[in-house]
C-alpha cells in the first residue's frame, strides 16, 4: 500500500476521529506582540479551522523597550482598549476558547506584570506569557499545520524576537529566541555595515542553539517576511498572488536587500498587498533575511501563512488529528456545507479511481479534492459555475498545497462545472501542460459522476467505471439500474474519452 493510499485509508476508515476533526469548534486567540496586539477567531474543522474575524490592533508595546526598558503610557493604554473590545466581541461571537499569548514586549517590559494585571481587571483577559522557546516551538507547529511534510528552519520574524525551531517528520525539535525584532534591528545596524551578521552570529553562539546540518530549506513566518515576498511575488510578475507556500530561491534575499535599499517609504508603501506600517521594515527585514541565510546556509525560502497562532490550536490536537490532510480535511468541510448531499465527493473519488491509477501520489490527493469541491458550484448562475469553480480553486484559503497543485485544482473544477477540454484562462503560467491535460480528465469524469447519480449515492454504488483490456473506458450498468442511460449521460461519457483519447461504452452488467 502507498503513503497516500495509507493516508486515505485511515481517512476513509476512522469515520469516528474524522468527524472530531470536523467537527466545529469556535476557538479564539489574543496574541499580544511587540508591534500589535490581534484578536483572531477561528471556525470550521479543528484540524483545519477557518477565519472568522481578525483584527489588528497597532499598540506598539514594544517601540520604546530598548531605551527604557518599559512599555510606555501611551502604548499601555492602546493595548489595554484593545483588550477590552476584543473581550466583548468574544463574548458576542459566543467563543468558546479564548487563549491570550503575550510574547517579547510583555515577557521583556519591567512594568509587564502591570499590563497583565490591568487586563485581568479590565478586559477579564487571564493572559499566558510565552517564554522564547514556547514562541519558537509555536511557529514550528504553525509551519507544520500547513505544511505537513516541512523539513528544514521555521524563522518567526516579530516586532521584539526572532525565534528559530528545527522542524522534520511532523514534529518541532531545537528552539531558539534571539532579540532580533525589527523594532532592535535600526539601532544595531546604525553600528556598522557588519554590526548585523556579527550580532546574529554571537547571539546564536551565546544561546548553543545548533541543529547540526546546514542546507536546509527556511520557512518564514511573520508579517514583516510576508510583506518582502508579496514585494518579491510583485518584481518577478508571479502569476498567483497566493502567498502561502510562495518559494524564492536563495539568492533573492540578497537581491531584496539592494531593491528596499533602493525604493523610498512612500513606493513601498504603493505596493499592494503590502500595510503601510510594515513598509519602514521592510530594509531592515530584507536584511535581516539575507544575513540569516548566510548563516545557515539555506537552499531556500518558504512562506507559511500560518504561524504561532495556528501552531498553538495544532499543538492542541492528538497525534490522529494532527496526521489527517489538512487540504482535505479543509476541502470536505467546504464541499459538506456547500453541496448538496452529503458524502458524495469522497463517493465520486472512488468511483473515478480506476481511470487514474496511474496517478503519482501527489496528483491523486488534488484528484480527491477536486472530488470534495465537486458540488460548490452549484448555487452559481449556470453562466459563471466554471469560474466560480477557478475562483475557489486559485483563491480559497487553502494550506497544504502549493501554486502547481492549485492550478491543477483549478482546471479540474473549471472542467466539471461547464469549462469542457479547454484550458482555463491563466493557468498555463502555473503549470504544465500534461498536469493540466490530467486534470480536465478529472473534471469531466467527476462532471460524468454528477450527471450519472444526480448527486446521490445509489447510482454509483451500483454502477461501475473501469478501463478494458483495450484501454476503452467502460460504464457498467446493473440491469435494476439501465434506467439511468440516456443522451446526457452517453454525451459526458464521450466527452471524458475525448479528453482521454480512448473509446467508450456502455454495458449492462448481471
Amino acid at each position: 500500500m502507498t503513503l497516500l493510499q495509507d493516508m486515505l485509508h485511515r481517512q476513509s476508515q476512522a469515520s469516528v476521529k474524522r468527524q472530531d476533526a470536523l467537527a466545529s469548534r469556535r476557538r479564539g486567540i489574543v496574541d499580544i506582540g511587540s508591534n500589535s496586539i490581534r484578536l483572531v477567531v477561528y471556525d470550521g474543522p479543528e484540524r483545519s479551522p477557518f477565519l472568522l474575524f481578525n483584527e489588528k490592533v497597532s499598540a506598539g508595546l514594544g517601540a520604546g523597550l530598548s531605551e527604557t526598558g518599559r512599555i510606555d503610557d501611551t502604548a499601555m493604554e492602546r493595548g489595554i482598549t484593545a483588550l477590552v473590545r476584543f473581550s466583548c466581541l468574544a463574548a458576542e461571537m459566543e467563543v468558546e476558547e479564548l487563549s491570550c499569548i503575550a510574547t517579547a514586549a510583555v515577557r521583556e517590559a519591567e512594568n509587564g506584570s502591570e499590563f497583565v494585571a490591568r487586563a485581568k481587571r479590565d478586559a477579564a483577559m487571564d493572559i499566558e506569557i510565552f517564554t522564547g522557546e514556547q514562541e519558537a516551538q509555536a511557529a514550528g507547529y504553525g509551519v507544520l499545520s500547513a505544511i505537513p511534510d516541512a523539513d528544514g528552519i521555521v524563522a518567526d520574524l516579530g516586532g521584539g524576537s526572532l525565534e528559530l525551531a528545527r522542524v522534520r517528520d511532523g514534529d518541532v525539535y531545537e528552539t531558539v529566541s534571539l532579540p532580533l525584532g525589527v523594532l532592535r534591528l535600526p539601532a544595531i545596524r546604525e553600528r556598522g555595515k557588519d554590526a548585523l551578521p556579527k550580532y546574529m552570529a554571537k547571539a546564536l553562539k551565546q544561546s548553543g542553539w545548533d541543529v547540526g546540518e546546514s542546507g536546509l530549506p527556511l520557512y518564514l513566518v511573520g508579517g514583516s517576511w510576508r510583506a518582502l515576498a508579496h514585494l518579491d511575488m510583485q518584481l518577478s510578475h508571479f502569476p498567483l498572488p497566493i502567498i502561502h507556500n510562495y518559494r524564492m530561491n536563495i539568492d533573492r534575499a540578497a537581491y531584496l536587500v539592494r531593491v528596499t535599499a533602493q525604493m523610498s517609504k512612500s513606493s513601498l508603501k504603493k505596493v499592494p498587498a503590502i500595510p503601510s506600517s510594515r513598509a519602514a521594515t521592510l530594509r531592515h527585514a530584507s536584511a535581516l533575511l539575507a544575513a540569516l541565510v548566510r548563516q545557515l546556509s539555506s537552499s531556500e525560502l518558504v512562506v507559511s501563512a500560518h504561524g504561532l497562532r495556528e501552531g498553538i490550536l495544532f499543538s492542541q490536537l492528538g497525534r490522529d488529528a494532527r496526521s489527517l490532510d489538512p487540504l482535505l480535511v479543509a476541502a470536505e468541510a467546504e464541499g459538506e456545507a456547500q453541496g448538496r448531499f452529503k458524502g458524495h465527493g469522497a463517493l465520486i473519488d472512488r468511483w473515478i479511481e480506476p481511470l487514474f491509477s496511474s496517478d503519482p501520489e501527489s496528483w491523486a490527493r488534488i484528484r480527491r479534492a477536486a472530488c470534495l469541491l465537486g458540488d460548490v458550484g452549484w448555487r452559481a448562475n449556470p453562466d459563471f459555475r466554471a469560474e466560480r469553480g477557478l475562483e475557489i480553486a486559485l483563491h480559497g484559503n487553502w494550506v497544504g498545497i502549493n501554486a502547481f497543485e492549485r492550478a491543477m485544482l483549478a482546471q479540474a473544477l473549471y472542467s466539471n462545472f461547464g469549462g469542457g477540454a479547454a484550458i482555463a484562462p491563466g493557468l498555463h503560467a502555473i503549470a504544465e501542460e500534461t498536469a493540466l491535460a490530467r486534470a480536465v480528465q478529472w473534471g469531466l469524469a467527476i462532471r460524468l459522476a454528477q450527471r450519472l447519480s444526480g448527486g446521490v449515492a445509489p447510482p454509483l454504488e451500483n454502477a461501475r467505471l473501469a478501463l478494458d483490456d483495450t484501454g476503452a473506458i467502460e460504464l457498467m450498468l446493473p440491469h435494476s439500474h439501465a434506467c439511468l442511460r440516456g443522451e446526457t449521460v452517453n454525451r459526458r461519457l464521450k466527452h471524458l474519452g475525448q479528453a482521454m483519447g480512448a473509446e467508450w461504452n456502455v454495458r449492462l452488467a448481471d
